[in-house]
Order: C-alpha cells, then sequence, then structure tokens
C-alpha cells in the first residue's frame, strides 16, 4: 500500500510539471520553429526536476510544517512577547537564506549591477526583512490585532520610502518581496503562525494565523528600500 501510495504521490509531482514542460516545448518546436539543443540532456534534467520536487515536498511535509506547527504551539512557553518575537525573527531570517529563488535573483543583480549590488548584501537585507516581518506577524497574532491595522501603516511607510530609494532599489525591493516566498518559507512561517494561533484563547486561527508570509514580504521591500536609501547616502 506504501508502494501504491508513493507511485500515486510521484504521479501527481509528474502531472504539475509535466503540462509546463509540453507548453514550453510546443512554443520552441512549433510556434518558435526553433530545435531543443540537447533531447537527451533535456529528457534527463526533465526526470530529475519530476523527482527532485517529490522528494523536496515529501521532505518538507515530514519535517518543516511538523517542526514549526510545533515550535508555534510551544511558543506560548517563553511568556514574554518580545522573545517569542525574537524567535520568529530568527525562523524568517535563516528560512530567507536557503531561498533558491532568493539566490538566483541576488546573482542576476550582481551581474547586471556589475557588482555595485553584491549578492550576499541582497540577501541579507531581504533576510532582515523577511524576518522583521515575521516578527510583526507573531506580534499581531499575540495580541490579536486586525490585520488592517498592521498592513495600512506599513504600506504607507512603503510609499515614503519609494520617494526616496533610488529607482532600481524599488523594482529589486518588489521582486525580492516575491523571491523570498518559495517552498522554504512559505510551510515553515504558516505552520509557525498557525501553530502559535491554535494555542492562543479568543484568536481565530483562520483570521491570525494566515496572512503572515503577506506581512514578511512587506518587510523584505522595505528593507531593501532602505538599503537602496543607504548606498546613496
Amino acid at each position: 500500500m506504501r508502494g501504491l501510495k508513493g507511485l500515486n504521490d510521484l504521479w501527481e509531482t509528474a502531472r504539475s510539471v509535466l503540462p509546463l514542460v509540453l507548453a514550453l516545448a510546443f512554443f520552441q518546436l512549433v510556434v518558435l520553429r526553433k530545435p531543443i539543443k540537447n533531447v537527451k540532456e533535456f529528457i534527463i534534467g526533465v526526470l530529475l526536476s519530476i523527482f527532485g520536487l517529490h522528494f523536496f515536498l515529501k521532505g518538507i511535509s515530514m519535517s518543516l510544517l511538523p517542526l514549526g506547527d510545533s515550535v508555534g504551539e510551544n511558543l506560548i512557553v517563553l511568556e514574554r512577547k518580545w522573545l517569542m518575537m525574537a524567535v520568529a525573527f530568527v525562523v524568517g531570517y535563516f528560512g530567507t537564506l536557503v531561498e533558491p529563488a532568493l539566490k538566483a535573483l541576488a546573482l542576476e543583480v550582481e551581474e547586471i549591477s556589475i557588482g555595485a549590488i553584491p549578492d550576499k548584501v541582497l540577501i541579507h537585507a531581504v533576510a532582515i526583512g523577511f524576518g522583521a516581518g515575521m516578527g510583526i506577524g507573531v506580534y499581531k497574532i499575540l495580541n490579536n490585532i486586525s490585520y488592517v491595522k498592521v498592513v495600512a501603516p506599513l504600506l504607507l511607510v512603503i510609499l515614503v520610502l519609494i520617494f526616496f530609494a533610488p529607482e532600481e532599489f524599488v523594482s529589486i525591493a518588489m521582486d525580492s518581496a516575491s523571491a523570498t516566498t518559495g517552498p522554504v518559507n512559505i510551510p515553515l512561517n504558516m505552520a509557525l503562525a498557525i501553530g502559535l494561533a491554535k494555542v492562543l484563547e479568543n484568536v481565530d486561527p483562520l483570521l491570525s494565523g494566515f496572512g503572515i508570509v503577506g506581512l514578511t514580504s512587506v518587510g523584505a521591500v522595505i528593507s531593501v528600500l532602505i538599503l537602496g536609501i543607504l548606498t546613496r547616502i
């Protein structure tokens, strides 16, 4: 039974990857009329993508999701709110450092800027903003604050910073926020937030547990805009 379930899960992963592969191959071969340069390497790459994504998702469900949920449920034993926020910041910070999409973006930024914006500087700036957003999200959950009351002031801060930050950093900030919401951060931070919301009294996990990923993205935008202002100074 486990073998059949494993094959079924693998097939589900393949079903999510193959349509994209077929669509790209169709445009390349039929619409653009360009050959695929290395067919053998292409096929091997598709298979590696399917198996890699399958094992990654399986690993996430077996490790990060239950661990994040457990950490969130037990954060309350720290008692002090600032300690809980500090833990959330650390989790968000280190989770951001391993996001593959952010690394790819940072390398592209470094290349296009001819080294003016080093990839490590951008990655750590985004990680700080993401961690800060995570801490704010935990504070929101602990105090059962309305999402609008937290997001509105942060969006106002972004609008103000945009006027002072270099134009190129505005675009980078928006893409950085998207790059941080990857396969590591989303399950880990959502599990932590929902786990915390479930153990608090008078807190609805559906209302308070979700939305924290948006706050982390806002935090990432703010941190990159501030980085841009600092480089100008």
